[in-house]
């Protein structure tokens, strides 16, 4: 129970009319701008709440670093370490007890405890944190929260929070809830304006604009970019062009906890420091010190791409609300300043929301867990934006493809296998197949290094990647490879004999993206008919087959960021059930002969192609008349007495009429066949 004061913040004034809509209701919906504090003092505040009991709190955080922020600051706010009264849970890491009330947990955690067991024993409420942000796995949870609120456990209490929504329509989807709203921030933020150039780099945009604010402002700066590279070259523009009391400092997810804990917490005394940041950093934390804000407003975010089954990052515009959120971080500890390299009336037409995940992201997850919970459809539950129909079509596809599921789409003992491990689907596909032949340990490690980015480095090679993680004795490595032995022993899979190579193991992921190498060296055609490539430098480009694991950009032009070397051979011997072999009898014009042609095809590749003896008879009639109707009589050799036969046959059809016949390409052509 809460016995030491809690500190005063915007969101202090309305914690009495919260815990009274907690008190009557089993839902309510909190709006909150940054920095009111919602994030540290609502959960706490609520633990003296009658209706608690003996259970806890489950507090959900969109990203890891934002779960582990949290929970330490109410921690310390307890005058305690995180896992006692509040404990964090997330995929690769765990602090909690027995004494635990407060758990703060990522958001496939939350969705596993409600599938794991419905009834959620031993938890009172579930908040949702920085709900705005509209994730795939935030809207599932509620979803999930809700059905089980409303069939086993009316006692649940849900309390959905953001800084940026509208409050109304989640009220609406949690039975008309109470909507209370906090005022104001901590600190006040002034606004302005520097656009970007046209054909200004993005990086010399910011680096110029971080230079200016240090040159003008006090405190620390924080910078919003797209991604990992922008925030690498905007680096590389700034080191040793800014004061030596300067400390430049990356915030991005690939890194490990050790480097994103520096990058949040406050510069030594007598420094400043520059956190070169993605989104990762536009909620639920708050660096100290930081009084100017720079935002790119750009972002970059997952597009699901059903034609090809990719799934690409996307730079895009940042929302109205984003570009609030990123502001409000100058406004945390101290008056504040957010830079914002637009115009000032192109804020007008940003898009007001990020549009839900839901909406583009690839659904076969989703739809696993759905048939694990026994909902053949997803939009039969409550979500605030209902899954797409057709994205749904395309995860049944796939998970039928899979064996993970049936005709009426209920879970099959394979599917059932693979949501026990707690991956996406494909690769929950290849560690239960790899399994099968002892290989379960070495697919597993695979499936955690395409996960968890950045472990192993950025080289396109899984091999090569693989070969450096072994290597690797970062605390972030080692819990990575703690969690592929649980991952293998989940999926039973003893020891093989012969170590197995990451190409023959990612074919059971992505059958449909076996490449072959063709025309230009490093280009590559894909099983799904899209098209790769890497640099002709990369040892990859050197390669006649690859499994292609990621890929970023167009379908058609797209930059292998992940792939392993494969033989033919392997191929063949785990998708001879997908070769294609056909017989196509065709028209040689040239020869005036009928040919025959035996292709082998995996998809859009051509496996094998032989000539075979010409056909005769009606096959060969049949390509005859096919090529016939295809291109025209042109391919007729008339000769000029034909012609000349003809063009008198016609003028007698056309003045006469029967029975002279008509004798035109157009008639000759639908009579053929006769």
């Amino acid at each position: 129970m809460m016995t030491k004061p809690l500190p005063e913040l915007p969101v202090t004034a309305v914690l009495p009319a919260l815990g009274e809509a907690l008190s009557q209701r089993n839902s309510a919906v909190l709006v909150a701008p940054p920095g009111a504090g919602k994030t540290t003092l609502v959960p706490l505040a609520l633990l003296d709440a009658p209706w608690l009991g003996e259970g806890r709190i489950v507090l959900l955080e969109p990203r890891r670093l934002a779960a582990r922020a949290a929970a330490r600051r109410m921690a310390e706010l307890l005058g305690e370490e995180p896992g006692g009264t509040v404990g964090y849970a997330m995929r690769m890491e765990n602090r909690t007890s027995a004494r635990t009330k407060i758990l703060v947990v990522t958001e496939g955690v939350l969705s596993r405890m409600i599938l794991d067991d419905p009834e959620l024993p031993g938890v009172s409420a579930v908040i949702f944190d920085e709900f705005h942000e509209r994730s795939l796995d935030g809207d599932f949870g509620l979803a999930l929260a809700l059905d089980v609120q409303g069939a086993l456990r009316p006692d649940l209490r849900l309390l959905v929070m953001s800084a940026t929504l509208d409050g109304a329509r989640v009220a609406k989807l949690l039975s008309e809830a109470p909507v209370i709203e906090s005022e104001g921030r901590a600190f006040p933020v002034e606004i302005r304006y520097d656009e970007r150039p046209a054909g200004t780099a993005v990086e010399d945009a910011m680096a110029k604009a971080v230079r200016s604010a240090l040159a003008t402002e006090q405190g620390s700066v924080l910078v919003f970019l797209p991604g990992q590279r922008e925030i690498e070259r905007t680096a590389e523009r700034l080191v040793g062009n800014v004061a030596a009391d300067t400390d430049i400092v990356p915030l991005y997810g690939q890194l490990d906890n050790k480097a994103q804990d520096q990058a949040i917490r406050p510069a030594p005394a007598g420094r400043r420091k520059v956190v070169l940041a993605t989104s990762i950093a536009e909620t639920s934390i708050t660096i100290d010190g930081v009084r100017v804000v720079i935002d790119s407003g750009l972002s970059r975010l997952p597009r699901y791409e059903p034609a090809s089954g990719l799934t690409r990052l996307e730079t895009v515009r940042v929302s109205r609300a984003s570009a609030d959120q990123r502001a409000g971080r100058a406004g945390r500890t101290h008056a504040g300043v957010a830079v914002r390299l637009w115009r000032a009336e192109q804020t007008a037409s940003l898009p007001a929301f990020t549009p839900p995940e839901i909406l583009e992201a690839d659904l076969s997850g989703l739809l696993l867990d759905c048939a694990a919970f026994g909902v053949a459809d997803p939009s039969s539950l409550s979500f605030l934006d209902p899954p797409p129909a057709p994205a749904l079509n395309e995860a049944r596809v796939l998970l039928k493809a899979l064996h993970a599921s049936d005709e009426a789409g209920r879970l099959t003992e394979a599917g059932a296998a693979m949501r026990k491990l707690a991956l996406p689907v494909r690769l929950a596909h290849m560690v239960a197949e790899a399994a099968k032949t002892g290989h379960a340990l070495e697919a597993a490690t695979l499936a955690v290094l395409l996960t968890e980015r950045g472990l192993g480095g950025d080289s396109a090679d899984l091999e090569r990647r693989l070969i450096r993680f072994r290597g690797e004795k970062s605390p972030r490595a080692n819990a990575a490879r703690q969690l592929a032995e649980r991952l293998a022993r989940q999926a039973g899979g003893g020891q093989g004999g012969e170590a197995a190579s990451a190409g023959p193991l990612l074919i059971h992921a992505w059958p449909d993206r076996v490449a072959r190498a063709r025309g230009e060296r490093g280009r590559f055609v894909l099983a799904n008919g899209s098209g790769a490539m890497v640099d002709a430098a990369d040892p990859l480009a050197n390669e006649t087959w690859l499994v292609v694991a990621d890929l970023q950009g167009k379908a058609q032009n797209a930059r292998i960021t992940a792939a392993a070397p494969v033989g033919e051979a392997d191929i063949r011997a785990a998708l001879a059930h997908r070769f294609v072999t056909k017989r196509e009898t065709s028209f040689d014009r040239e020869r005036l002969a009928v040919r025959m042609r035996e292709t082998a095809r995996l998809g859009a590749i051509t496996l094998s192609e032989r000539m075979l003896p010409a056909p005769s008879g009606a096959e060969a009639d049949r390509a005859i008349l096919d090529a016939l109707r295809e291109r025209g009589l042109s391919l007729l050799d008339w000769g000029k007495e034909a012609e000349a036969l003809r063009r008198r046959l016609g003028w007698l059809h056309r003045g006469l009429g029967a029975p002279w016949p008509d004798v035109s390409d157009e008639a000759l052509v639908e009579r053929l066949a006769d």
